[in-house]
């Protein structure tokens, strides 16, 4: 059996997972593709030599991405979900009756096409009427909103290449623009056990034009230092407040798991003080 040998930027260590088969692999205009087929993760959509979901496990990154904020919002209605071309984000967003307008904004129409041939449960919401896909840049579509959004998730590759420009103080002003008096703002931002200095880079640059920031974590087996961060920002809720009832259908994703997933108040100081000792 051939071997997938993972080319993660950040990562002090390598992953290398077992191939049954290739199912896909081209070049888009912005990066390599590739879809593999392994024995215990099931069919893995590959970006330019890193995974980014696998049938498996994806499940717990996409509902991770998504509910806390659309829990946390008192009335999420109007969605923008920047990258994330496999659909996965998109299909979290669409359970929540609230919700009347998703855009999404995906940079490279190939990874729409291929998550949506190979991995059809992930990208079953695309085509919802509520959601208008727009291949473009994320950081310009944003910058042309002004006050009419609720909530905007950033599902980006790694902080690298094209993906930068989700990842700066100008792209965070726009999105503070963009977003409504309670608007509230996710994007991923690592993990704490690789790559701690870029978790404090994000949320540092966060905490340049946001009042209020946070960081809640997940455990995802497939994403190097696999304790995972998502970085939070809002304009004027305090997003470690629940205020919808959960009454969707999840795997992973509950009301427990909201209140547990945000890092503790004391080691999140230490986290900005750059305190923590590893």
């Amino acid at each position: 059996m051939i071997k997938f040998f993972e080319k993660d930027p950040y990562a002090p260590v390598q992953y290398v997972y077992d191939v049954e088969k290739v199912l896909y692999k081209a070049k888009s205009n912005f990066q390599d593709i590739m879809v593999i087929e392994n024995p215990f993760f099931g069919k893995m959509l590959i970006l330019d030599g890193v995974v980014q979901i696998t049938e498996r496990d994806e499940f717990f990154y996409h509902e991770m991405l998504v509910h806390v904020l659309m829990h946390s919002h008192p009335h999420p209605q109007n969605i923008v979900v920047v990258g994330g071309g496999d659909g996965g984000a998109v299909r979290e967003v669409l359970k929540h009756e609230s919700v009347k307008k998703v855009y999404f904004i995906e940079i490279d129409e190939d990874v729409i096409n291929v998550s949506k041939k190979f991995f059809p449960d992930v990208a079953c919401g695309i085509e919802d009427p509520k959601v208008e896909i727009k291949c473009m840049d994320g950081a310009e579509f944003v910058k042309e909103r002004n006050g009419d959004i609720d909530i905007i998730i950033v599902d980006s590759t790694d902080i690298i290449g094209f993906a930068k420009s989700l990842f700066t103080v100008e792209f965070f002003k726009s999105v503070k623009n963009a977003l409504a008096d309670d608007g509230m703002f996710a994007t991923l931002s690592e993990s704490l056990h690789f790559h701690k200095d870029i978790v404090i880079e994000v949320q540092e640059a966060l905490k340049l034009i946001f009042p209020i920031v946070d960081l809640y974590t997940a455990p995802l087996a497939t994403y190097a230092g696999n304790w995972w961060t998502f970085s939070t920002a809002s304009k004027k809720l305090d997003i470690r407040e629940m205020r919808r009832e959960y009454n969707i259908n999840t795997r992973y994703f509950n009301e427990e798991i909201y209140h547990q997933a945000f890092i503790p108040i004391k080691i999140y100081d230490k986290l900005l003080n750059k305190k923590l000792l590893w």
